[in-house]
């Protein structure tokens, strides 16, 4: 007998940790801190949404095991945030026998959606979630605070980067990868003990991957103006020659590839390569929609106005 009814695999409820209180970014504090949050409409300051990822880890390592870590592809669309306190689960709906692509969600306990994604395993994914909404955008009517921005635009210079286990991650990530395995939803010894790795070294976890892009991202030198709070709409992280590995040196390279607007946000897309040390060796990628809120820019409606 056969049924076309689609199957899922369900995650526990995990009650994912806070952990960007502390975030500063261009002289400010972030989305992430209670006051800003609540003097910007908000009940409080939200859980980072790629912490969400690790939830799908075990789910999709279930699915394709490790080729998950080396050619993975999670892309997402965040829909409603998450505070320090609720409980969220994750789901992948069951793909056809042999087939590499996947539709994946969260929810918080009540069903309030939180995410949906698509995963995929490459090198052939198809488009992603992220490249199909891409490819519905409009182009923006008036940007004020991303006005000098423009798609194709560059990160000033190639960023060095490297995780290490207790390497503090700067102001815009305020804690080391330790700390993070400490309170990670999904533990695994991969990401830890070299000797239990498949690969002789720890892998970084899918939802430090973000952290490991954005840690240099100032250098890219993008000129947003100042002061504004953006939050992350929308994330991808895709693994070339995957995983990405702890004390390991790497090279990234930025690109705008989308200027979007909304009712109360201004976006920039930007694609972020990661390369080898050497700049040679495409390792992985990220792309990520920054959603900059329009009424956090103080000069919003004067420069607005007088465009």
């Amino acid at each position: 007998m056969s049924f076309d009814t689609p199957l899922a695999l369900c995650g526990p409820l995990r009650e994912p940790r806070q952990m960007l209180a502390e975030q500063e970014y261009s002289g400010h504090t972030s989305i992430h801190d209670d006051d800003m949050a609540e003097k910007l409409g908000f009940r409080a300051g939200p859980i980072e949404g790629p912490t969400h990822f690790s939830q799908f880890v075990p789910l999709l390592a279930h699915l394709w095991g490790k080729d998950w870590f080396e050619r993975g592809c999670f892309s997402s669309h965040f829909q409603n945030m998450v505070v320090e306190g609720e409980s969220v689960r994750a789901f992948v709906e069951l793909p056809a026998p042999g087939a590499t692509r996947a539709r994946a969600w969260a929810e918080k306990a009540d069903g309030t959606p939180v995410l949906e994604a698509s995963a995929s395993l490459g090198p052939d994914h198809g488009p992603s979630l992220l490249e199909q909404r891409m490819a519905r955008l409009r182009p923006p009517e008036q940007l004020v605070i991303l006005a000098d921005l423009k798609v194709g635009m560059k990160g000033a210079e190639d960023e060095p980067v490297r995780m290490d286990p207790e390497q503090h991650m700067g102001h815009l990530y305020p804690f080391s990868l330790k700390q993070k395995l400490e309170r990670i939803t999904e533990y695994s010894p991969w990401y830890a003990d070299a000797s239990a790795s498949p690969w002789g070294r720890p892998a970084i976890p899918l939802e430090m991957v973000s952290v490991l892009a954005e840690y240099t991202s100032p250098q890219a030198g993008f000129p947003v103006k100042q002061p504004a709070i953006g939050l992350f709409a929308d994330q991808e992280i895709r693994m070339i020659d995957g995983p990405l590995l702890v004390g390991e040196d790497y090279l990234i390279r930025r690109e705008i590839v989308a200027l979007s607007e909304s009712k109360r946000t201004e976006s920039y897309w930007v694609r972020t390569r990661i390369f080898d040390a050497a700049g040679d060796k495409l390792k992985a990628e990220m792309l990520l929609n920054h959603a900059v809120l329009k009424h956090s820019y103080p000069n919003y409606d004067a420069e607005r106005a007088g465009a």
